[in-house]
C-alpha cells in the first residue's frame, strides 16, 4: 500500500481558502470562466479532495478502472486544484480571461481586494489585505514567467515570502464545515 505523508490541517485549510479565492475570481470574470457549479462547502471540498487523492493513488498504482483519468480531471477542475501555483494552468486562465475582456482584479490591488468580504478585510487588516494581494498577484505573474526561468524563480520567491493567513469567512464561524 502506498503511504502518503500527513498534511497539517492548516495546509489543508489554506488549500480550501485558495479554492474559494479562485472560485470568487472566476465568478467575477464570469462567462466561460465562471465555475459551472455552486461553491463547495469546506466539508464538500474535503470529500471531493479525498476522492481526487484516492484516484491519483489508483493512477500511480495502475489499479484503476476505465474512466479514472476522466474522473480525476473532472475533480481537478471542480476543486480548481493547483489553480494559483501551476504556471501552465495560470497561463491558460489568463489567456482565457484576456479573450473574455479581462477583469480589474487581475491588475489592480483595490479590485482584487473587492473579492474579499468586509469581514475578511477587517480580519486581515490593511497590511494583511496587502499581503494577500501581493501573494495572489505574484501567482498571476507565474503565467508571464513560465518560459523565463530567472523570472519564475523571482515569482516563486515572492509567493513564498507571503505566508497568507487563514481568513475567509467560510472558515471563521462555528459549524462552517458543512
Amino acid at each position: 500500500m502506498i503511504r502518503t505523508p500527513q498534511v497539517p490541517v492548516s495546509e489543508l485549510l489554506l488549500e480550501y481558502q485558495q479554492y474559494v479565492l479562485a472560485y470568487r475570481l472566476r465568478r467575477a470574470l464570469g462567462g466561460a470562466l465562471s465555475p459551472a457549479e455552486a461553491q463547495l462547502s469546506l466539508a464538500a471540498y474535503g470529500l471531493a479532495r479525498n476522492e481526487r487523492q484516492a484516484l491519483a493513488r489508483q493512477m500511480i498504482s495502475r489499479a484503476c478502472p476505465p474512466g479514472t483519468l476522466m474522473r480525476l480531471e473532472t475533480l481537478t477542475d471542480k476543486l480548481l486544484f493547483g489553480f494559483w501555483h501551476n504556471p501552465a494552468q495560470m497561463a491558460d486562465f489568463l489567456r482565457a480571461a484576456i479573450r473574455q475582456g479581462g477583469h480589474p482584479a487581475l491588475e489592480r490591488p483595490d479590485a482584487f481586494a473587492a473579492l474579499l468580504s468586509e469581514a475578511e478585510q477587517r480580519r486581515l487588516g490593511v497590511l494583511g489585505v496587502r499581503q494577500v494581494i501581493r501573494h495572489h498577484h505574484a501567482c498571476l505573474a507565474l503565467a508571464a514567467f513560465q518560459n523565463h526561468p530567472h523570472g519564475l524563480d523571482a515569482a516563486w520567491a515572492c509567493i513564498e515570502a507571503e505566508r497568507v493567513p487563514l481568513f475567509i469567512d467560510e472558515l471563521s464561524s462555528p459549524g462552517s464545515g458543512g
